[in-house]
């Protein structure tokens, strides 16, 4: 296992590259050790609640929804509930289903002063195959992280 200033570094490393307004992006399994080794981390889940409860979710992760369903309607509030459940000091991860939303709530974090925020890169199912599916190609549950039903 690596140290967790080597996953962050390269986690900032690939923000700068990508020009990202956040402290980094991880791997899921990034992620999943920082995780592990940090007590103080927060894996943020953004998904709906309907996606928690139709496609699982992961032990311990704090869930404030970034959208609603049905519809997607954008949380109005998601920035007080981010502000209210996590420590601004706090290491924080963002996931969502394929890493786009967990993107803009990264970026929404940083913007009201979590300094380090961090989106996961392919998110809990993954990345769809050609004709649209969640075939498992990457993600959380593909690199068999822990998750409930």
């Amino acid at each position: 296992m690596e140290t967790i200033s080597k996953i962050l570094e390269r986690a900032k490393k690939r923000s700068e590259e990508l020009n990202l307004p956040y402290a980094g992006a991880l791997t899921p399994q990034e992620a999943y050790e920082v995780l592990q080794k940090n007590a103080h981390a927060k894996l943020v889940d953004v998904r709906s609640q309907a996606e928690l409860d139709l496609v699982g979710n992961v032990p311990g992760a704090t869930h404030i929804e970034w959208a609603f369903y049905p519809g997607m309607i954008a949380n109005p509030d998601f920035s007080i509930h981010l502000d209210m459940q996590v420590d601004k000091e706090a290491l924080v991860i963002f996931m969502c289903r394929t890493g786009g939303r967990s993107h803009h709530a990264a970026v929404t974090a940083a913007k009201i002063g979590f300094t380090e925020a961090y989106n996961m890169l392919e998110g809990f199912e993954g990345e769809a195959n050609a004709q649209k599916q969640r075939t498992l190609i990457n993600g959380w549950k593909h690199t068999g992280l822990p998750w409930n039903n």
